[in-house]
């Protein structure tokens, strides 16, 4: 009995082995198929995930090229526009040139007509004149016939006494005539000899700076995600940034000459970095601003210098400075400015008058035009009270002022200045006037929209096609922006002539920032 009790229970031993083996077996196959399950999943959800960004990638590759090619169908539209405007221009001014030539010749005819009118009266004059003197002398005649010798001695004499008065006249007319005609050769012959010792070049002034790109892919990084870094340039710039077809290269434009050199700096700037964004487009701006200011007073320095004029004040100099963005007309104001100094002193050493005096009043006198919109006046009355302002001579302001005949010359400085102003602006290619009056007009604009309560900033870009209008946030709310908008239109539509159509928009942008410490 014992002998089979052993046997039995190592069997029943093995057997709970190999239930307990069997049960370890089934588990670690479970947990092997769960752990393969959730590989799966895992891999399933992974793939899933990478679909699902290459076809948001794929989306927004699609996006921006549409938006890419919207924008350069944009730019041809705007382009298109361009050259309509610009041959409508052409037009106009050939119809005012022919115009004026009507003009100029309708003035000759009356004037001719004038003039004859004139000859007739006088002719008719003469001959009634004549017929009295032909009765006077038949009844002198029937006199003498029975006066005395004593008294045809007194009636000669005294026709001798008139006609010796007439004749003296005559010599004196023609005394005082030899003199004038001698006055007008000697002042023209100084003023040629100023001209030919003062060379000048001729003007040409545009509107636009070209920027070149080191490669055509670099307009991509321009314009950024959905256009966000060209929209922070201009913003921060104020001008207009025109990319087109021409490779490796874009276009900056804007009619104020300071605003468009500090873009094409720091777009150069930007893109010798390479970093572009608009948080790093709005620190370089600001820093290609506060180097333009150097740069203006270190220019109105170096004019002073090359007028050989010295002792003026510092504020004088910057204002010398900024005329080198300044253009009258098509003229660039830091060469006239420059010309008219010469040429002034030139005069004076012909007239053997003060040479340093004459110089000075010719470089400063069109620095009124260096100020900006918000001082009204005449440039002439603005640069004789910034004169009187920093102290100059009586004579300097009397002249500065008097340059255009708005007050009374005091001196023959006032007249010299006068001569060489007009010597510089009449030369051959010096001005051009379609390009002044388009000037005035946008600052017109600008001043428009400045003119409302809230406008913390207005701006106008696409050659005065568009106006940009930033306001307050805090004071100006999105249903007042709209309003603010209607109300520009109706008084640009009131107050300025202007062709083709304005477009005008308010801008009303609010910022939250905070710092992660």
């Amino acid at each position: 009995m014992g002998n089979y009790m052993i046997p039995a229970g190592a069997a029943a031993v093995a057997f709970l082995l190999g239930f307990l083996l069997h049960r370890m077996l089934v588990a670690r196959e479970i947990r092997g198929a769960e752990s393969e399950s959730e590989r799966i999943v895992h891999d399933a959800r992974r793939e899933a995930e990478t679909i699902k960004r290459e076809a948001v990638l794929e989306g927004r590759d699609a996006i921006s090229r549409e938006r890419s090619k919207m924008l350069e169908e944009l730019q041809e539209r705007r382009a298109k526009l361009d050259r309509q405007e610009s041959q409508h221009t052409a037009e106009v001014d050939k119809l005012n040139i022919a115009r004026e030539r009507l003009q100029d010749r309708q003035k000759a005819v009356d004037a001719r007509e004038g003039v004859l009118a004139e000859m007739e009266q006088s002719l008719n004059a003469k001959h009634v004149r004549a017929n009295k003197l032909m009765e006077e002398q038949n009844r002198l005649l029937e006199q003498i016939a029975s006066l005395s010798r004593d008294e045809a001695r007194k009636l000669l004499m005294g026709n001798l006494e008139d006609e010796a008065r007439q004749e003296s006249l005559r010599i004196t007319r023609k005394i005082l005539d030899d003199a004038e005609n001698a006055a007008e050769d000697e002042a023209t012959r100084i003023l040629a000899t100023t001209i030919q010792r003062c060379a000048a070049d001729h003007v040409v002034e545009n509107c636009v700076s070209v920027v070149n790109l080191p490669s055509d892919d670099m307009k991509g990084r321009i314009i950024g995600r959905e256009g966000r870094n060209i929209r922070a340039f201009e913003a921060a710039s104020n001008v207009d940034v025109v990319i087109d077809d021409t490779p490796d290269s874009v276009v900056l434009s804007c009619f104020d000459p300071v605003r468009r050199e500090v873009a094409r700096q720091a777009m150069e700037k930007l893109l010798e970095d390479g970093r572009i964004h608009p948080g790093r487009i709005e620190s370089v701006v600001a820093k290609a601003t506060a180097e333009m200011e150097k740069k203006i007073k270190k220019l109105g320095a170096q004019l002073a210098l090359e007028a050989n004029v010295s002792g003026l004040h510092p504020q004088l100099i910057r204002h010398l400075g900024r005329l080198r963005y300044r253009t009258s007309y098509g003229q660039n104001m830091y060469q006239h400015s420059l010309e008219t100094a010469h040429v002034c002193g030139l005069l004076a050493a012909e007239l053997k008058l003060d040479i340093p005096l004459a110089r000075r009043i010719g470089l400063l006198h069109d620095i009124g035009k260096a100020t900006d919109q918000d001082i009204e006046g005449s440039h002439a009355m603005v640069g004789m009270e910034l004169a009187q302002r920093y102290e100059e001579s009586k004579v300097v302001c009397n002249a500065i002022g008097a340059h255009h005949e708005e007050i009374d010359a005091e001196s023959l400085y006032a007249v010299l200045v006068q001569a060489s102003d007009a010597v510089s602006s009449a030369r051959p290619g010096a001005r051009r006037e379609t390009l002044e009056l388009y000037v005035r007009r946008l600052h017109k604009l600008e001043a428009i929209a400045d003119s409302f309560d809230g406008v913390k900033k207005s701006y106008a870009i696409q050659a005065g096609r568009e106006l940009r209008i930033a306001v307050k946030p805090e004071v100006i709310d999105d249903d007042a922006a709209a309003d603010l908008a209607r109300m520009a239109a109706r008084k640009i539509e009131k107050d300025l002539e202007y062709p083709g159509q304005i477009k005008v928009t308010v801008i009303r942008e609010t910022r939250a920032s905070e710092t992660a410490r």
